[in-house]
Parts: C-alpha cells; structure tokens; sequence
C-alpha cells in the first residue's frame, strides 16, 4: 500500500510539473524550419521572444490560458489535500477531496486543450507552422495523468 501511495504521489508531482512547464514554455507550435514557435504567452523567433502573438486578440486563446492556468492550481491544491488527508484521515476513507479537486483539474486541462485543438490546430490558422510542439504534447499527457490521478484517489482507502 505504501508504494502505490509513493507512485501516485510521484505521478502527481510529475504532473504539476509537466503542467507549469506545458503553459509557461512556447512551444505550443512549430514552424517548418524549427526557428519559429508560438504558445500561449510569446511568440518566439529564432530565440527571441516577443508578446505579439498574430491570435492575441481572440478571446479563446485567454481561455485557453484562463483554463490551463486554473489546472495548475488546482493540481497543486490537490496535491496539498492529499497530503493532508494522508496525515489526518482515519483509517478505512477514501481520499474523495483529493479525488475531486484533481477531476477538476482534469476538467480544466481538458477545456484548455481542446479550445486550443479546435481554434488553432488548422493548417490555416498558422500557415508558418508545421506541426505542434513539445508544450502542447504534455498538455495531453497531463489530461491523461490527471484523470488516472483523480480515478485512483477516489478509490484509494487509507489503510
């Protein structure tokens, strides 16, 4: 029992790290050539970032940003309930706040990404760009994790 609570614990933390880096680094898109990419904050070229982003403008993208932003929160609120329920929770409950809060998480990854999948996944959208960056990937693993996470802290007892 004790290592199932030290793997998920491990995974969780490797979540919240993969979701600060998914929505602080640029690299949502990718151009053909490699010397430009896009996130959801900067655009960068060739090393140089700049905030003029061509969809700042659009209010999807602040959701997108809006939703990825409240992930994070919520995945480390999670992560500091379950250690709080580790330590103050009788034994026989199960871990249902940390269960929820981290579904919620899920939610929020989920909305985020998809916005972004459906309003700048297009070719026309970012005829510059090739193909979707290393950023946007983890935002995917981050979706999947997290809801394993949530599914296992609902049905994870204290023992």
């Amino acid at each position: 029992m004790l290592v199932l609570l030290a793997g998920i614990f491990v995974v969780h933390i490797a979540t919240v790290i993969m979701l600060f880096v998914s929505t602080i680094a640029n690299v949502w898109v990718v151009s053909k050539n490699g010397t430009v990419s896009a996130g959801l904050w900067n655009r960068c070229t060739d090393g140089t970032c700049n905030q003029a982003l061509s969809y700042a403008g659009e209010d999807a993208l602040k959701s997108v940003q809006a939703f990825m932003i409240l992930a994070i929160i919520f995945s480390v609120i999670s992560l500091i309930v379950f250690i709080l329920q580790l330590f103050t929770m009788e034994k026989g409950n199960r871990f249902f706040l940390s269960g929820a809060i981290m579904l919620v998480c899920w939610l929020c990854i989920l909305i985020g990404v998809s916005i972004y999948t459906d309003k700048y996944a297009s070719q026309s959208t970012f005829p510059d760009f090739d193909h979707h960056g290393y950023s946007f990937i983890l935002a995917w693993i981050c979706f999947c994790f997290s809801f394993i996470i949530g599914v296992l802290y609902l049905v994870l007892r204290k023992k």
